[in-house]
């Protein structure tokens, strides 16, 4: 027999329920359906507090006003007006705590003392909930948005790391004058560790490499060598300093590179841990062991 979900479980039992604050029902086991109804109800608890605490953000401080929430749903039954009032609870609790904190993750990073307006999120959600007319269409909404999420973002990202862009741009014009250094036309700079004579590259050539990428005060972010193995991928599908590299290198070279941050990851936040800050200009040892077919 199939798990029956426990919401299901919890709207056949209100059935049963009369109103009892925020405390179980006491069980009464008069018969065998009793008894089965009883452990039916406990064997469907199983994993329900790691649900509500885990995916539903719910503070086990408060699991009393869980169950009283839970036993109110439940008793509403068929109640329309109950049903709806219920569901926009947790949908605004949903905007809370899930679409307003991603998208201040996604403007302000990790600066928590700004915030877009909860107020104005609202207005136009419900509005266009309720298809009443408002100071724009849901499709030049999302243009406008698109628009002001990466004006703003860029703004912020500045004001936060432009350190960075700085300090990239001052590491790389002292770079560039050191010797057996060189630069490629769109601004990469290189120097030949060792200088290997197979073929070069396309820009759609799959590869095999070894490498390791550094942040300029040299710091390891990544590196093959230290997982024990090259990894394999096309050259236009990394970014543009590695492509620019990579066509400009015979297989067998080894080359320590040095990337522009606008040919890196830009005003992006990137590495397993977010190691690469926004603007930052990156260093990499890159090995290029072949062109497979």
């Amino acid at each position: 027999m199939k798990k029956i979900k426990f919401v299901a479980m919890m709207a056949i039992a209100a059935a049963a329920m009369t109103s009892c604050g925020n405390k179980a029902p006491k069980a009464d086991l008069k018969n065998d359906v009793d008894t089965m109804s009883y452990a039916f109800g406990m064997a469907q608890s199983e994993g329900f507090k790691d649900f509500v605490v885990e995916r539903m953000d719910v503070d086990t401080a408060y699991m009393d006003e869980l169950i009283k929430g839970l036993i109110d749903g439940a008793n509403a039954g068929d109640d329309q007006k109950k049903a709806a009032y219920y569901a926009g609870i947790q949908i605004g609790q949903q905007i809370s705590h899930q679409m307003i904190k991603g998208i201040n993750y996604e403007v302000f990073g990790e600066d928590s003392t700004k915030s877009v307006s909860l107020k104005n999120v609202l207005a136009g959600f419900i509005t266009g909930t309720l298809g009443k007319q408002g100071l724009m269409t849901t499709e030049q909404a999302r243009t406008i948005f698109q628009e002001k999420l990466a004006a703003i973002k860029a703004t912020e990202m500045k004001k936060q790391f432009g350190g960075n862009k700085e300090a990239g741009e001052k590491f790389l014009a002292a770079n560039a004058k050191k010797e057996g250094v060189k630069t490629l036309k769109n601004g990469v700079q290189y120097k030949v560790i060792k200088e290997g004579n197979g073929p070069l590259p396309a820009d759609t050539s799959m590869v095999k490499v070894h490498y390791e990428g550094k942040t300029i005060d040299g710091k390891v972010f990544d590196s093959s060598y230290k997982r024990g193995e090259p990894t394999k991928f096309r050259v236009n599908q990394v970014i543009k300093g590695w492509t620019e590299a990579l066509v400009h290198m015979p297989v067998g070279s080894v080359w320590e590179v040095y990337i522009p941050q606008e040919l890196a990851y830009g005003d992006r936040q990137a590495g397993q841990n977010n190691e690469i800050k926004p603007f930052s200009a990156l260093v990499f040892k890159i090995e290029l062991l072949g062109i497979e077919k």
